[in-house]
């Protein structure tokens, strides 16, 4: 499995978090793999064999191969039919809304083909480009001067929404929203509203997918701490309500989530994010 991720041009840096490229070869034997909310949305080309995507334990859709993963708020599984070669653009949470009209809770738990969002004509020549370009590097210029050409001049996203943002990312989701508001409490249901279209999550949806995606990392990165002390960093009461909340967000325990092969393709993920 080859995942690798890259930096986007410094004008963009605000907007995009990074590209990132996925080989894995073809396989005989598959395991579903379980994927996570992060709180991002990412726009993917499928390069290779199609991809299956789980609506319940036996029934399956097939992902567009050209298509944006919206946010999302509960976990799916994915499977390939074959050789995997993905490459995509991960946006931050308040990233995406810069490039289109609609709102973002339409896009909200589900696969948008890029047809949909840009224009039949418009997505084809992008997704032709993408296809037809020789190196990870070629699609990332390819889809920045996309990106540049599409990008909005009015400011699209609500300052206050950023700043929350920002603060939730800096406090790796801990903080509580009242802390963060201070002076702007008053304006709580406007930052609802706001979040619900440029986010497509509610600040407190998004709270609790930056904290625990933070503990997933620790676990990942950083085997040697308890799960006690990941659980107390982390600002949860303690190790039992760490454990429940993160039952709840991957179905598993903090051990179990470590030696589940499902969790293969999100250790790798959440690891280098």
């Amino acid at each position: 499995m080859n995942y690798q991720t890259f930096k986007p041009h410094i004008d963009l840096a605000t907007i995009v978090k990074c590209y990132w490229a996925l080989e894995v070869p073809a396989q005989q034997n598959t395991e579903p793999q379980l994927i996570l909310p992060d709180g991002c949305v990412d726009m993917c080309f499928i390069l290779g064999d199609d991809i299956k995507r789980y609506t319940s334990e036996t029934d399956f859709i097939i992902q567009p191969r050209q298509m944006l993963l919206g946010p999302i708020t509960e976990q799916f599984y994915i499977e390939p039919t074959g050789f995997v070669d993905t490459f995509a653009v991960r946006f931050y949470p308040y990233g995406f809304a810069n490039f289109i009209d609609l709102p973002l809770h339409e896009l909200c738990n589900k696969e948008t083909p890029l047809s949909i969002l840009f224009g039949e004509e418009k997505a084809e020549k992008l997704s032709q480009q993408i296809i037809h370009a020789h190196t990870t590097e070629e699609r990332i210029g390819i889809v920045e001067g996309f990106l540049f050409e599409r990008q909005k001049d009015e400011v699209t996203i609500d300052n206050i929404v950023k700043s929350t943002i920002d603060t939730l990312f800096l406090s790796k989701g801990s903080k509580p929203l009242n802390d963060i508001l201070k002076d702007e409490k008053s304006k709580r249901r406007q930052l609802e509203r706001n979040f619900k279209k440029q986010i497509g999550l509610s600040p407190k949806q998004l709270s609790k997918v930056i904290r625990l995606q933070a503990t997933i990392q620790m676990l990942l990165n950083q085997s040697t701490k308890s799960l006690t002390d990941i659980a107390y960093e982390s600002d949860y009461y303690d190790q039992a309500h760490f454990i429940k909340d993160f039952k709840e967000f991957t179905g598993l325990t903090p051990k179990e989530f470590l030696k589940d092969e499902k969790m293969a393709l999100s250790s790798i993920l959440y690891k280098k994010s």
